[in-house]
């Protein structure tokens, strides 16, 4: 799950590393065909051309590359985009490849990978180690907000007064939607879970792959069972790490974000008041007030930046929420957060609100430069056919690209579309609500509800026929303290989708297992690389108890 940034810390921080493609993928044309009955050939046919990732700091043995993929697959003949692929290759003997998603929505693949690889090298023993930008993230024809939108739209319920003037609130969000409308081009309307699952079987093709082997962590849970359903026969090996549900209304999976951040707070605080040097004291009720005390402060009176923009306290609201996903992360945000606290210097807690990627990008990714996407353009190639939109250049990514394609594929995915008057009458109750579920991540988590009033309902596809799946077994990972996906949703989801579902519970903390617990990321790599399954309920402990 992503935190959504405020603006003032989109415009500072970038969300991506600047990674040059050099490779290329060449179009030629399995017989597959449209909503409509048209042809697919030529995107399925495709090979892709691996070539050197030039970037600072970027392992020499990463390799980039592109693929084609239709706008709209109802009608593949009306224009085309390009994906950013990177991969590390296979070290022993290849099984063939293993895509992997990172979350969000809207991470970036290709940054993620470039900067945890050495996460999943023993995967390599087996398979090239694959991930992309999918389609209006990062460089696939990056959607955006521009500036107005994001001002009066992300930025709406800073300080919690516009809760006290649905009307104008309601305006504001309807005009931001338009704003993501006018700044993200053709690809906003085709950006949703099921499209990016329909990219990932003509990738799995040009891999040359006859099954899919996939690892997708959080967000990356709900695009991986997507494509199980829409592309049961193409199963390969799969992983689902840190589960997404499949059913819950955005306004449940709010409150479910809501407690479950709130729990995580309330452990860092019991933890950091052991420390003589803990910013908020040494006596955990006064501490957690103090946190409380210091976003409305922040609210109300905003710190100065060295960008010229202002920290507010739903800046420190969205890092709070990213340096709690994982205990190895709390010494530094104690850290950070005693120099915001005693020095008035948010430097050191604004590096935390660093886009929200399940696995941290590296630390010295850079600004990506102008706020806005490039409109794509649709020429005529020779052939007849609309030529394929480009990968932008990286310092052409808009810095608001993450939670601008947060916001529309979360959307696109939510069939849900309350009137202005329903969401006047309810938004009351939904205040207290998710006040009551967290007083310093509640109304933060509100406005991630309301964003998607003024865009089109989304598809009912994922709630109505994601569920018993005829597939080869997949492993679901669930952790118990998981801040962001609540153990829960491994359960239900598990139970949807019937006795393919295999569950590995993990007895820790932290979201995902993967990459904090050596037991499941043993048993995850058994899986994958030898098609090794643990036991449905079987356990890994926490590191600390032995797991």
């Amino acid at each position: 799950m992503l935190a959504m940034l405020s603006t003032r810390r989109r415009r500072a921080l970038a969300t991506g590393a600047a990674l040059t493609l050099l490779g290329t993928a060449l179009p030629t044309a399995v017989a597959a065909a449209g909503d409509d009955g048209s042809d697919l050939d030529r995107y399925y046919e495709q090979k892709i051309s691996w070539s050197v990732c030039v970037l600072d700091s970027v392992p020499e043995d990463l390799q980039c590359g592109k693929v084609t993929v239709p706008l709209d697959y109802a009608h593949p003949e009306k224009g085309s985009l390009d994906l950013a692929l990177a991969r590390y290759r296979a070290t022993g003997d290849k099984k063939g490849s293993v895509l992997l998603n990172f979350g969000g929505p809207g991470g970036a693949g290709v940054p993620g990978l470039a900067y945890s690889g050495k996460d999943f090298l023993e995967l390599t023993d087996g398979y090239d180690v694959v991930s992309f930008d999918p389609r209006g993230v990062g460089r696939s024809s990056p959607v955006s907000c521009g500036d107005t939108g994001e001002d009066e739209g992300l930025d709406a319920l800073d300080g919690g007064s516009a809760l006290d003037d649905p009307r104008a609130l309601l305006a504001k969000l309807k005009k931001t939607a338009a704003d993501c409308d006018d700044h993200s081009g053709p690809v906003l309307t085709h950006i949703g879970t099921v499209d990016a699952a329909r990219d990932m079987d003509v990738l799995r093709q040009a891999l040359g792959d006859k099954k899919l082997n996939y690892l997708g962590f959080s967000y990356g849970t709900r695009l991986g069972a997507v494509y199980a359903a829409r592309f049961p026969d193409k199963v390969g090996r799969v992983v689902l790490d840190g589960v997404d549900t499949l059913t819950e209304p955005l306004t449940e999976q709010g409150l479910a974000g809501a407690r479950g951040q709130q729990v995580a707070l309330e452990d860092f605080v019991d933890w950091c008041v052991k420390d003589i040097a803990c910013p908020f004291g040494t006596d955990a009720r006064t501490a957690r007030e103090e946190v409380v005390r210091t976003v409305h402060s922040l609210d109300e009176d905003p710190l100065p930046t060295d960008f010229g923009d202002e920290f507010t306290g739903q800046d420190l609201v969205a890092a709070l929420g990213q340096g709690l996903y994982g205990k190895e992360l709390w010494p530094s945000l104690e850290r950070a957060l005693a120099r915001l606290v005693e020095d008035g210097d948010a430097s050191g807690v604004a590096a935390f609100t660093n886009g929200g990627l399940t696995l941290p990008t590296h630390a010295g990714d850079r600004p990506a430069g102008p706020a806005r996407a490039p409109t794509p353009t649709r020429t005529r190639a020779s052939q007849g056919a609309p030529s394929p939109s480009p990968l932008v250049d990286a310092g052409d990514v808009p810095l608001d690209n993450l939670p601008a394609a947060y916001m529309a594929i979360n959307c696109a995915d939510d069939p849900d579309r309350p009137t202005a008057e329903r969401l006047t009458a309810d938004l009351p109750r939904l205040r207290a609500a998710y006040d009551k579920a967290s007083p310093v991540f509640g109304r933060y988590r509100l406005s991630e509800v309301l964003l998607c009033y003024g865009r089109p309902p989304g598809t009912d596809f994922i709630r109505e026929r994601v569920k018993d799946l005829d597939t080869p077994k997949m492993l679901l990972v669930g952790t118990r303290g998981d801040p962001a996906t609540p153990y829960r949703w491994t359960t239900e989801t598990a139970e949807r989708l019937g006795d393919s579902a295999v569950v590995l519970d993990n007895r820790g903390e932290g979201h995902t297992g993967y990459g904090s617990s050596k037991c499941v990321h043993r048993k995850v790599d058994d899986f994958l690389l030898y098609g090794s399954l643990p036991r449905s309920g079987s356990s890994c402990l926490s590191d600390e108890d032995g797991g």
